[in-house]
């Protein structure tokens, strides 16, 4: 997970990610050609560095730009030049335990584990078996019943909709089926289901 750590790297140059071979750009600010001369020079110790700091090899790349980034903007104030390897290190480590500690923690440490044991999956010939109970309990409800119950919970339209099929009432909708749902939880064949 990367996270970016250098909100001024817009305010500086605007590099792409590290590769060895492209970085930094070709014509880089005049005061600055320093600094791309370090990069070409030490940028493949540096990525190596940044690596071994995180283990994947993208966000190693990423973290060795935001360092270089930082190492940009201070470029001036650096005074020793020979101790940028330094700088550009302590950056890295530095940008790397900002990007630990910012992370979210998605999961914690304890005795039980909170969710239930998972339930075991339905046997395929008792679903059968209910479903065929199920259309057999509406197959004999009264035909309005019947198209109310199905329109609703077998079409999901709403009570509304089921009413504009039907040309009825939506109250005529809503006492019908709550009529047809009693009679479906009285049938013999779905009692053992409850």
């Amino acid at each position: 997970m990367t996270t970016p750590v250098c909100t001024s790297a817009s305010k500086a140059a605007s590099y792409p990610p590290y590769h060895p071979n492209s970085y930094p750009p070709a014509h880089p600010p005049a005061p600055y050609k320093s600094f791309s001369s370090y990069v070409r020079a030490r940028g493949p110790v540096l990525l190596r560095t940044a690596r071994s700091l995180t283990a994947n090899p993208s966000d190693a790349e990423d973290l060795l730009q935001t360092a270089l980034t930082k190492t940009y903007v201070a470029w001036d104030r650096i005074e020793d030049h020979r101790a940028l390897d330094g700088y550009v290190r302590r950056a890295l480590v530095n940008t790397r335990t900002s990007q630990w500690r910012k992370r979210k923690v998605d999961e914690f440490a304890c005795d039980e584990l909170p969710e239930p044991a998972g339930l075991p999956a339905p046997d395929p010939a008792e679903e059968r078996v209910l479903h065929d109970a199920m259309w057999r309990a509406v197959m004999k409800l009264p035909d309005r019943q019947r198209a109310m119950v199905v329109l609703r919970y077998y079409e999901d339209l709403s009570e509304v909709q089921t009413a504009e099929v039907l040309g009825v009432s939506v109250g005529t909708v809503k006492s019908a089926v709550s009529r047809a749902l009693g009679k479906l939880r009285e049938d013999p064949e779905l009692v053992p289901v409850r």
